[in-house]
């Protein structure tokens, strides 16, 4: 080989090593959540809590806070300090602006067109494209980010649905997935829950229908097998009608604050639906 070809062969080798080809940089994250689920499909998820239901540890540096702001909105802060608000509609805030906020548009009390201007990444739930689909995966800090989406019915008694309208989002956390469902309309077909993976928090609205009623919506978290079921967007029934259609399977706690702090060691070993202060 002439040398000039050489140096140029040389070149290009270092070149493609010194930086990631462009599929390379294009490539999604890979979910552990959802990769673990789909790999076997029909397991039941080990837990790895010694501590009592109602009254989970605190694992230090794996800790994960969960406080109960309001509706739907939960404020989720990681280890690393990244503060997420689910369904945001900028009435229920988090004391420190969120880094991350999540919005469905179901209603207006899941969504806000005019968010904080401080807050970096605004994710919708829905796609801002008409006939589109929102597809979301986002690493901040030490948080992964993706959602699966689900139709949602019109509002206000108009009739019909609307496809791919609300969107269930997964937060993966220091070895946790945690899921919010959004405004759920519908049961999750084996798609959804393949496309979800394993969920061991789930924030799950319980107002008895205005989502789904209590008997649709306690089949949808019997499947998930969660260890951690946290209630929300209550209007109306009291919390009791959705708790009413679990059995000797599940525990049950009523929380005297809004808050739970929990960690991929500090999760019950028996599903726990832990009602918190506000939801009650």
């Amino acid at each position: 080989m002439k040398p000039q070809y050489l140096i140029l062969a040389i070149a290009c080798l270092a070149a493609l090593a010194a930086s990631p080809s462009r599929a390379q940089e294009q490539r999604k994250p890979v979910s552990h959540c959802q990769a673990i689920a789909q790999n076997i499909p029909k397991v039941t998820f080990a837990t790895f809590s010694a501590a009592p239901p109602a009254t989970l540890a605190v694992s230090e540096g794996e800790d994960i806070k969960l406080t109960f702001l309001g509706h739907s909105t939960f404020e989720i802060e990681t280890p690393a300090g990244i503060i997420i608000a689910t369904d945001y509609n900028g009435w229920y805030r988090p004391m420190t602006t969120p880094d991350v906020v999540t919005m469905n548009k179901a209603h207006t009390t899941h969504f806000t067109l005019t968010p904080d201007p401080g807050i970096k990444h605004v994710l919708h739930g829905w796609s801002d494209v008409p006939d589109g689909k929102a597809d979301i995966s986002l690493v901040v800090g030490d948080a992964y980010i993706r959602n699966v989406t689900t139709d949602i019915r019109f509002s206000y008694g108009l009739g019909g649905s609307q496809q791919d309208g609300n969107s269930i989002f997964i937060f993966e956390v220091a070895g946790l997935c945690i899921g919010h469902l959004g405004h759920l309309h519908y049961e999750l077909t084996d798609t959804h829950y393949t496309e979800i993976g394993r969920l061991d928090v789930v924030m799950v609205p319980v107002d008895g229908g205005l989502t789904m009623g209590a008997d649709s919506m306690s089949r949808v978290i019997k499947r998930l097998r969660s260890s951690l079921i946290l209630p929300m967007h209550r209007r109306g029934p009291p919390v009791n009608a959705f708790v009413s259609m679990f059995g000797k399977d599940f525990d049950i706690a009523y929380a005297p604050d809004d808050s739970i702090t929990v960690s991929m060691r500090t999760l019950p070993k028996k599903p726990l639906i832990y009602v918190m202060n506000g939801v009650q």
